[in-house]
């Protein structure tokens, strides 16, 4: 088992910066793949953005180059760096691991963490 507990959701003005902060324990060093999700009132759980263990990542159109994503080498903490935001943004923001158990792919999943981008 995987247990995350995300951190570091607020109220930010547009155009500010935010960090989200994921703290993961248990079963870690097997996993192969840490990420981003939201989710806003009204839609459909979406990507924000993924990094392997090997520290490749990808992001969602909407936040390429305005977000970061990053790990520590334990891949006990996954960061979000949030720039430039917009209103758009305000969402629901999930911490999401990822690892093998034999053949069978398992998913975990934090509780959530606000972020509102308002003025």
């Amino acid at each position: 088992q995987v247990q995350l507990v995300e951190s570091g959701g607020g109220l930010v003005q547009p155009g500010g910066s935010l960090r989200i902060s994921c703290a993961a324990s248990g079963t870690i060093s097997d996993i192969v793949l840490l990420g981003w999700y939201r989710q806003a009132p009204g839609n459909e759980r979406e990507l924000v953005a993924t990094i392997t263990s090997g520290g490749n990542a990808k992001y969602a159109d909407s936040v390429s180059g305005r977000f970061t994503i990053s790990k520590n080498a334990a891949k006990s903490r996954v960061f979000l760096q949030m720039d430039n935001l917009k209103a758009e943004d305000t969402a629901v923001y999930y911490c999401y691991a990822g690892r093998f158990v034999e053949t069978d792919w398992r998913a975990f999943w934090g509780q959530g963490t606000q972020v509102t981008v308002s003025s």
